[in-house]
């Protein structure tokens, strides 16, 4: 039985999913306020962070606000910025009698300090554990926890696990409905990375190519062992080397790795890769593989590292997320 709470929550990380790819460096949250069993107001991140969640559903309800429940999908933040006020205070100011969230904010300058002010304020906060709000914003925890973007590889494979014919052709391994699905991922990160390998054969454009979706289109860059990578013309123009994605420029937060198999077995190798993106057709090809040799001598050491998130047909392709068990 699904209880209110959860149904609320729920509704609240459904707005939360609008500002993917729109808000670093802040995450993308949802919010709604409830009064008498109905919503008074709500609320998500804006693009560039600002205004936050709770701002907006504040506004929204005005004086409604007096006595509901709030349903936040993080922590409302303790700190004050430049860019606008600490949620914690403005919940307080509006007299919201209880707040329902989904997890603890990360970065150290809230990190349970909104919580506390809350409950200092005599608001009663409930604390919902929920995967799926951690999920949403996996780049955001990664950043706080370990300072290094969250990494997904994507590889559109034969059922043999091959992502080209022998002679180099690729298009296309997958059907239309998975091309568009893979547009939207795109659509939903910060940083699209490819090989020299790829930049060389293909010049990807690597834009959103989905209606109302064209301004969407992330940052670019080649991944490569020299920043003189880039050809002249070439339609990305920015060089990586690999150490730099550990580097904490908050606006990069999720990256979208779409190289070829050696850039995929590279990241792989090193441990880099957060979480795969696997679109399956249902086509046999003998060519060539998506990842090569990853150096492990022990079958054993395989196991135990991957856990399947989800799984979706589209036509007749499927796609396959797997998140790493870290």
């Amino acid at each position: 039985m699904i209880t209110d709470d959860a149904r609320w929550l729920g509704a609240a990380l459904a707005l939360a999913e609008r500002g993917v790819g729109r808000t670093s460096p802040n995450p993308s949250v949802g919010c709604v306020i409830v009064a008498g069993g109905r919503v008074v107001g709500r609320g998500w991140t804006q693009p560039s962070g600002r205004p936050h969640a709770e701002a907006m559903e504040l506004a929204a309800a005005g004086g409604l606000a007096r006595g509901a429940t709030a349903y936040v999908t993080l922590e409302p933040c303790a700190h004050v910025s430049t860019r606008g006020p600490a949620c914690s205070n403005l919940l307080i100011a509006a007299g919201v009698a209880r707040i329902v969230a989904s997890g603890l904010d990360p970065d150290p300058r809230t990190a349970g300090q909104g919580f506390d002010r809350l409950r200092a304020a005599s608001i009663a906060v409930e604390v919902v554990a929920s995967p799926a709000a951690e999920r949403l914003n996996a780049g955001f925890f990664m950043r706080q926890r370990s300072g290094r973007a969250h990494v997904t590889l994507k590889l559109a494979v034969s059922l043999d696990g091959c992502i080209a014919l022998a002679d180099g052709s690729s298009r296309w391994i997958t059907g239309e409905a998975a091309r568009r699905h893979a547009h939207l991922e795109r659509a939903r990160c910060d940083l699209i990375v490819v090989g020299a390998g790829t930049l060389a054969a293909d010049d990807p454009a690597l834009d959103v190519r989905l209606d109302g979706l064209e301004d969407r289109a992330p940052r670019r860059a080649v991944l490569s062992t020299s920043l003189e990578a880039i050809p002249a013309g070439a339609r990305i123009g920015e060089a990586l080397l690999l150490r730099d994605l550990g580097t904490p420029d908050p606006a990069i937060q999720t990256v979208l790795l779409e190289g070829g198999a050696g850039v995929a077995t590279t990241l792989l190798a090193a441990d880099w890769v957060d979480r795969l993106l696997i679109y399956r057709a249902p086509i046999v090809l003998g060519g060539r593989r998506g990842i090569g040799d990853l150096g492990l001598t022990d079958l054993g050491a395989a196991h135990g590292r991957w856990r399947l998130a989800s799984a979706l047909t589209l036509g007749p392709d499927r796609v396959e997320e797997y998140d790493r068990i870290r």
